[in-house]
C-alpha cells in the first residue's frame, strides 16, 4: 500500500491538467498532486457533464477522467454515497451541491483537496491551494 497521502482533485484543477494548464496551478497545489495518490469524487464528473451540456467544456467526462487515469493514475472514489451526503449535511458554509459533496468526499476520506475555490479553502483545513 502508498504511503502518499490521499489527495483529492476539485473539478477547475482536474480540468486545468486535463488541458495541459499546469502552470495555473499554485506550487502547493502542484506539491500535493506530485506526493499524493489522486482521486476525485464522482462528482467531479457529474459536473464535467454539466459544463459540456451548458457549452462551457468539450470532453466528455469519461475522456477527461480516462486521460488522467492514464497520466496520472488518477482514480475514482468509491465511498459509500449515503456516508458522503452525512457528512455533506453538515457543510452550510455554501449552497453550491458540487462544491458540498466534492468537500464531503475528501473530508469523509482523510484526504486533502487541491482546490482555488476561496470558500472551500477558507472553510476546509484540508484543502490545498
Amino acid at each position: 500500500m502508498s504511503t502518499a497521502p490521499l489527495t483529492h482533485l476539485d473539478t477547475h484543477v482536474v480540468l486545468w491538467l486535463y488541458d495541459g494548464e499546469a502552470k495555473l496551478l499554485s506550487a502547493a497545489a502542484r506539491a500535493a498532486i506530485e506526493a499524493g495518490r489522486l482521486e476525485i469524487s464522482p462528482m467531479v464528473e457529474l459536473e464535467i457533464q454539466y459544463l459540456v451540456e451548458i457549452g462551457r467544456f468539450r470532453d466528455t467526462p469519461d475522456q477527461v477522467i480516462g486521460t488522467l487515469t492514464r497520466d496520472f493514475g488518477l482514480s475514482v472514489s468509491s465511498a459509500p454515497f449515503p456516508r458522503i451526503i452525512a457528512s455533506a449535511r453538515e457543510l452550510r458554509w455554501t449552497r453550491d451541491a458540487f462544491d458540498r459533496l466534492i468537500t464531503a468526499q475528501a473530508m469523509h476520506e482523510g484526504a486533502l483537496l487541491v482546490t482555488r475555490d476561496r470558500r472551500i479553502r477558507d472553510n476546509f483545513a484540508g484543502a490545498v491551494w
